[in-house]
């Protein structure tokens, strides 16, 4: 056990027969629209037995969630969601079970988020020109940590604003590549975010994999280098996966001999496609990362 983590290992037994783990989501201190105590309060509600809060490259709201969970009698791992380049696309790595007071992992994220205001600015002024003025002072507006200002919050502007029905609206006519409100921004490196989390007691897992669209020899190579690089888990179950594509991941785990991780990736309740501890279980041919991390869970007082 890494004596860094302040928490006591919760029993084998519990672990093995935990039915429903939530270990992706994001609050306001980065672009969710609930705090974390408010977060931890709609997983214990909805049967969330193992909970992790998963901020974008942020884990300034770790402590609150912690203790909330604590206080609700749930179990909990420390999470973040890091965003990496990898084959010309942004790749998001999930990290579970980490001392959220490592200065490194800190110091990583704090750089990967540096460039999200330039970035901002300039989206702004994409939009601007297209006839969408005050683009960036709308966004502020839905942002908890100016650190963290990112397309959500531009999305929910332009929502809020009129100009589009919904954020998927958004993203397809404003926010993706080739589209007015796009700028890219240089994350860090998929070896960079693995060795952050794995030096701070942690383990890094692949997220949402179906959502990159990359072909069978861009995802043969992904997986292949975040394995070389120490990489130990991949999101099977999740909010942005269909039956089938849960189907193709248990097998893609099974083939890389990967642990399993299993989240909502909740945002909003006006936004996700689906709820906080509602998902679907994992197949019982995987094995669940949790049970790797028992010595890293902190157990519910």
């Amino acid at each position: 056990m890494n004596p860094n983590l302040d928490c006591q290992p919760v029993h084998q037994w519990a672990l093995h027969h935990l039915s429903n783990a939530d270990l992706h989501c994001h609050s306001r201190v980065s672009d969710g629209t609930l705090q974390p105590e408010e977060l931890a309060a709609r997983a214990k509600a909805n049967g969330v037995e193992l909970w992790a809060l998963t901020d974008h490259d942020e884990v300034g709201g770790q402590q609150r969630a912690l203790e909330a969970a604590q206080a609700l009698g749930l179990a909990y791992l420390t999470g973040v969601e890091i965003s990496v380049s990898f084959a010309g696309r942004v790749v998001h790595i999930v990290g579970l079970g980490f001392d959220h007071h490592n200065e490194a992992l800190i110091q990583g994220l704090r750089a990967t988020r540096g460039g999200r205001e330039p970035r901002a600015r300039e989206m702004a002024a994409g939009l601007a020109a297209v006839g969408i003025p005050g683009a960036f002072e709308g966004a502020l507006q839905y942002v908890g940590n100016p650190e963290l200002i990112s397309r959500t919050h531009f999305a929910r502007f332009l929502v809020e604003a009129g100009h589009c029905s919904d954020i998927s609206e958004v993203f397809r006519r404003f926010l993706t590549e080739g589209k007015p409100g796009y700028v890219e921004h240089r994350w860090a490196g998929l070896g960079d975010a693995v060795r952050w989390l794995r030096e701070a007691g942690g383990m890094a897992v692949i997220a949402h994999p179906a959502r990159y669209g990359f072909t069978p020899t861009e995802e043969y190579a992904l997986f292949t280098e975040f394995i070389a690089h120490g990489g130990r888990g991949v999101e099977v179950v999740t909010g942005s996966h269909t039956a089938a594509e849960a189907a193709k991941y248990t097998e893609t785990a099974l083939e890389f001999g990967l642990l399993a991780s299993r989240g909502s990736d909740f945002h909003s309740p006006d936004e996700s496609r689906i709820d906080l501890g509602r998902l679907d279980a994992l197949s019982g041919r995987l094995q669940p990362i949790w049970l790797e991390l028992a010595d890293r869970v902190h157990p519910p007082q």
